[in-house]
């Protein structure tokens, strides 16, 4: 007997490795910051979706800190024969297969079944992941050899053309798809893959199963470090854009590391070739003066650098705002008014809990003046999330996009490769330029930064901050403070770099 929850099945599905490695081999699992977050915002998401068709019980039950799937069963039996219209967390097992469906809705003689993803569905693009459908479908098989008549079959997603108008209306909010026909066609493969699970996951013997296409997503996985624990450092894998199929097209073909596609003479593409030239040996750094005096040359005193954090709720908030819409709610800036002159600094940093646009936008005006030289690191972030505010706020509107329409890309002179060492290893993001060009200093250093280290960190600490104690609050302010400063004065060594270059 083979002992499967939906998960290990879906995981299963996407491939069977996954499903042998979470049993097996749990500690190999590597979910990064971003993947937890994502996970929680699921469960946010599928709490507020359990209201969708009025008054529900949970039959959710624990055991300490764990689930206790035996009471949730017996509770699950019990509504049921209550005659409880919506049962949330509906859990059943047939033969060791263990489902728990996210919304269980009496109809007629029977029960639908309503799987709840945060993810997005917009009117246009009406498509369903397949992964769903097997998800759905495995609940759909375990409900009816537990004796449970399924009289329908339903995707519930976040319905991502809805506008928040100040009060939430969840069933505008979410977007009901019914999946009978794609469900239908899945089904027929359960059994297969019941088989295959049996067989894998009753053996002790790790499944021979290479890296494929289907490893391109670390959150369907987290095992990427395992499975690629045989390819060198300096592979194929890190190669500066190039996409992830022809990658792997490449490692089919035994041109794995660098050494073998130089050889292979495959490799056209100038970046490319630079990098693995420059990590087979170590040439210093490669510039190119001209273009860089070029490149500098496009900017003007007085000299602005510009940084944005933003959250993303999945659930809207803030009026006029969509699903997963980028708020800004914080800003670091550097300056320098004229050459040679002191380094200022600027910064703001929003309330939490309340809407941080309308302030920040009035603070941005403020702080920068119109038709000065602003830089930012890939600025189609930052003139992106400002041309959004100009829209919010007429008002501001000429003074915003005078900002964002003088905004030059500090990125530039790196993507193009008119700068380039060894140790950017292909990236060309902040994150990697920075420590290629200075590899000893530790006030550079983003892990020598305390409670908040990258984006995803500030977007998850921000709004979680009006919920704080006021020491903790004070300690998380800070911290988001100094991480974004890091970001703009990280801005602020890169050009001075360039400028010493360029002479």
């Amino acid at each position: 007997m083979v002992y499967l929850s939906k998960s290990k099945y879906c995981s299963l599905w996407q491939c069977p490795k996954i499903a042998w490695l979470r049993k097996y081999k749990p500690k190999e699992l590597n979910l990064d910051y971003g993947c937890l977050s994502r996970m929680e915002v699921g469960n946010e998401v599928g709490d507020l979706a359990m209201g969708l068709f009025g008054d529900y019980v949970e039959v959710t039950a624990y055991d300490g800190d764990k689930l206790d799937l035996h009471k949730m069963i017996e509770n699950t039996q019990y509504e049921m024969n209550k005659g409880t219209n919506v049962i949330c967390e509906a859990s059943f097992d047939y033969n060791g297969l263990y489902c728990a469906v996210d919304i269980l809705k009496k109809e007629n003689d029977g029960w639908a079944i309503y799987e709840v993803k945060s993810s997005t569905k917009h009117a246009d693009r009406q498509d369903d992941k397949p992964v769903y459908i097997a998800d759905i479908a495995y609940q759909k098989y375990v409900l009816e050899h537990c004796g449970v008549k399924p009289t329908g079959t339903y995707l519930v997603c976040i319905n991502g053309d809805y506008i928040f108008d100040g009060t939430l209306d969840i069933n505008k909010l979410f977007t009901v798809s019914d999946t009978a026909e794609a469900v239908a066609t899945e089904e027929k493969n359960i059994e297969a893959n019941l088989f295959i699970a049996e067989k894998l996951l009753n053996s002790s013997v790790e499944p021979d199963i290479d890296l494929s296409v289907n490893c391109k997503n670390p959150y369907l996985c987290g095992f990427w470090k395992y499975c690629s624990k045989h390819i060198p450092e300096q592979s194929v894998f890190n190669l500066y854009r190039m996409r992830f199929s022809q990658k792997i097209k490449y490692y089919r073909q035994g041109l794995i590391n660098y050494e073998d596609l130089l050889y292979s003479q495959k490799i056209t593409n100038d970046k490319q070739l630079r990098q693995m030239e420059f990590a087979l040996q170590d040439k210093g750094t490669y510039i190119e003066k001209d273009n860089i005096r070029d490149f500098l040359e496009t900017l003007s005193y007085p000299l602005y650098f510009l940084d944005f954090e933003t959250m993303q709720p999945a659930i809207p908030v803030f009026v006029g705002t969509k699903p997963y819409t980028q708020i800004p709610f914080q800003y670091s800036l550097h300056y320098i008014e004229n050459e040679g002159g002191e380094l200022k600094h600027k910064e703001f940093l929003a309330e939490s809990g309340t809407d941080p646009r309308r302030a920040l936008a009035e603070r941005l005006c403020a702080d920068i003046p119109m038709n000065v030289c602003v830089t930012a690191y890939n600025k189609a972030f930052e003139c992106t999330r400002i041309k959004e505010l100009a829209e919010t706020y007429p008002d501001l509107a000429e003074h915003l996009l005078n900002i964002r329409d003088n905004i030059v890309d500090l990125l530039v002179p790196f993507q193009a490769g008119y700068y380039y060492n060894r140790e950017m290893g292909g990236s060309f993001s902040i994150k990697s330029v920075l420590p290629a060009i200075f590899p000893n200093d530790p006030s550079l250093d983003y892990h020598n930064l305390e409670g908040v280290h990258n984006g995803s960190e500030a977007m998850s600490v921000f709004p979680k901050i009006q919920f704080m104690e006021p020491a903790e609050k004070e300690s998380a302010r800070h911290n988001l403070l100094k991480y974004c400063e890091l970001d703009t004065y990280a801005m602020v060594k890169v050009w001075a770099e360039l400028v010493r270059a360029a002479k």
